[in-house]
């Protein structure tokens, strides 16, 4: 049975303290603000599951126990993923999961994170959960197999008003009672609907694409009760193997978009979260043909549920080459960092990962 410490008692936190319980593993959760404690066993976690576990133990940080834990998670707010990751490696965990966005979009952060982490020698994931997802697994094994010939291009949106996002926190009045209004704290649509970028450079492995190399960018700021964020985001990407295609990411969209779509030269593929309630799709189209639609049963917490199982086949492993590695979450961060550099200097970015994503990562 594994061991699973969990910082933050918000609304990941209690995703994965679900998830964790849904394995049988043993949970411990903590968070600085006893209030957050009491709301997350007294209304979050019980009107999400039915009931509260009482076998999940609650903690502030004053009492929280320290060490022998299997897998450490920093569930926080961005802003703070450097701070308590550096903590929770001299725990020693057999492994440290961060909450999506890494960190700012900024590299002194970025810079920080993959030092550390990697200075230790622990493996570390990151929560783009989607990409370990069943219905993408679908669409890997159609794009290995030939399904639509050589992929062309990638376009993925992550389109979603933050309406939605707010009446699932009902704690939160609005963006600036949040990090999520805030794009230098990692949120805003660049940082809170980075799943589509980080989707995008995923599917562009997938196809032998490689890492981006090449961003432009437009992004719409706003300034708004106190609040300072991008409600838009669009890149336009270019890879290392001249892979090129598009992300679209907005806090604005209603009803929600999410979907990633690879063109190749005998049709398209199409990953569609949420189709229907309670089911992903993977949509396949051939000229000339129906299209031919394959639904993926999968509910919400089900995402976290399959992104600890995968964690967890991942350290059976003698070396993981898992999509939701800290490399994976760096590369994702720097072309973040890229397009907000690429909106503010009126240019085209490149990355060189060479620098370690530290200084000169972005020219």
């Amino acid at each position: 049975m594994r061991r699973v410490k969990i910082y933050g008692a918000g609304s990941v936190g209690n995703h994965l303290a679900h998830a964790a319980r849904c394995l049988g593993w043993r949970v411990v959760v903590c968070d600085t603000n006893e209030a957050a404690l009491i709301r997350m066993r007294e209304s979050i976690y019980p009107g999400r599951y039915g009931m509260w576990d009482a076998e999940i133990e609650l903690h502030t940080h004053a009492t929280v126990p320290s060490g022998d834990f299997d897998l450490v998670c920093i569930g926080t707010p961005p802003d703070t993923h450097v701070e308590l990751s550096l903590a929770a490696l001299k725990e020693d965990p057999s492994a440290l999961f961060v909450e999506k966005p890494l960190c700012e979009p900024f590299l002194a952060p970025i810079a920080a994170l993959h030092h550390a982490v990697t200075a230790a020698g622990i493996p570390c994931f990151v929560g783009y959960d989607h990409v370990v997802g069943k219905a993408l697994q679908r669409v890997e094994s159609l794009v290995s197999g030939g399904r639509i010939g050589s992929i062309l291009t990638i376009d993925a949106e992550f389109r979603e008003h933050w309406a939605g996002i707010f009446s699932a926190h009902p704690w939160l009045g609005g963006p600036s009672d949040t990090y999520l209004g805030f794009w230098r704290r990692g949120g805003g649509a660049s940082g809170e609907h980075s799943h589509a970028a980080n989707l995008w450079q995923h599917l562009s492995h997938v196809c032998g694409g490689g890492r981006v190399t090449e961003v432009q960018a437009m992004l719409r700021y706003e300034e708004e009760g106190g609040a300072s964020y991008d409600s838009l985001c669009l890149m336009q990407l270019r890879t290392q193997n001249g892979l090129a295609g598009r992300v679209v990411q907005d806090v604005v969209s209603r009803p929600a978009r999410k979907r990633a779509k690879l063109t190749g030269t005998e049709g398209t593929i199409e990953w569609v979260n949420g189709y229907k309630p309670g089911n992903d799709a993977v949509i396949v189209s051939r000229a000339g043909a129906e299209d031919e639609v394959e639904l993926i049963p999968k509910t919400r917490p089900d995402d976290f549920i399959e992104e600890l199982k995968h964690i967890d086949q991942e350290l059976a492993k003698a070396e993981s080459e898992s999509p939701i590695r800290l490399e994976r979450g760096l590369d994702t961060l720097l072309v973040l960092a890229a397009a907000h550099r690429a909106e503010q200097e009126q240019r085209r970015m490149h990355i060189d990962y060479s620098r370690n994503y530290g200084p000169g990562s972005l020219f």
